[in-house]
């Protein structure tokens, strides 16, 4: 278990090294696109055919046509797909800079004030779209920050796989509530039939729920 304490972010770093809210889905940067995309392409296995043909077809010994000839085909199949994975990954690029980029209200010395989502603790994605009931607990809903500062704890579970289960609880003036996947938000939600909620950021980044079951980006062969 792990203790975070209620808008109270200098304690919760100084007990722990939490993860920055900056996620990354694209495969390659700009100094590994070169050495990556070659790897992945070379996992095909006609590919490494063909390069063994034209390097062995440039020994005059072995040489059946041309130099250049054996060259240029993989070369250009090489070049053509490698276009096409940087535009791709440009793309999730973008994808990640709106993601990173989106505005949240913090609570900073009682007052909100925005912040990008790179720059906070946020919860988990959930990809589903369907309506999901979720519950303040009772003994917070009369209770506005801005208004009274409010003094707890939550203690949670570690950064895990299961994406439909969540164990904590938390200690509001000397109560201890239990908290449970109905006390949750989950990133990438959008809030339904109330206004507006306040809530304590407890997993972020490569921890959430969604990154960590996520498996990385995949490359597409066929089974040719």
């Amino acid at each position: 278990m792990m203790i975070l304490y209620w808008f109270t972010p200098v304690k919760n770093n100084e007990r722990y090294e939490f993860a920055g809210n900056s996620i990354r889905t694209s495969k390659y940067s700009v100094f590994s696109f070169l050495p990556r995309n070659l790897l992945r392409q070379f996992h095909r296995v006609a590919y490494i055919y063909f390069l063994i043909i034209a390097v062995l077809n440039q020994l005059p010994q072995l040489a059946v046509f041309g130099r250049g000839a054996s060259i240029m085909p993989l070369a250009f199949v090489l070049s053509v797909t490698a276009v096409k994975d940087a535009y791709e990954d440009w793309r999730t690029h973008g994808s990640d800079r709106v993601e990173n980029n989106r505005l949240a209200c913090v609570l900073v010395d009682d007052q909100f004030r925005p912040k990008k989502w790179k720059d906070i603790q946020t919860v988990n994605l959930d990809g589903e779209s369907n309506l999901k009931t979720r519950y303040a607990k009772q003994e917070t809903l009369s209770k506005i920050p801005e208004k009274e500062m409010t003094n707890g704890l939550i203690k949670r579970e570690r950064p895990n796989r299961n994406i439909y289960g969540f164990q904590a609880n938390t200690e509001i003036e000397g109560k201890r509530l239990s908290l449970g996947p109905s006390s949750i938000l989950l990133r990438g939600c959008e809030l339904k039939n109330t206004a507006w909620a306040i809530g304590v950021a407890m997993y972020c980044g490569r921890e959430t729920k969604a990154m960590l079951n996520s498996s990385g980006a995949t490359s597409k062969r066929s089974r040719l």
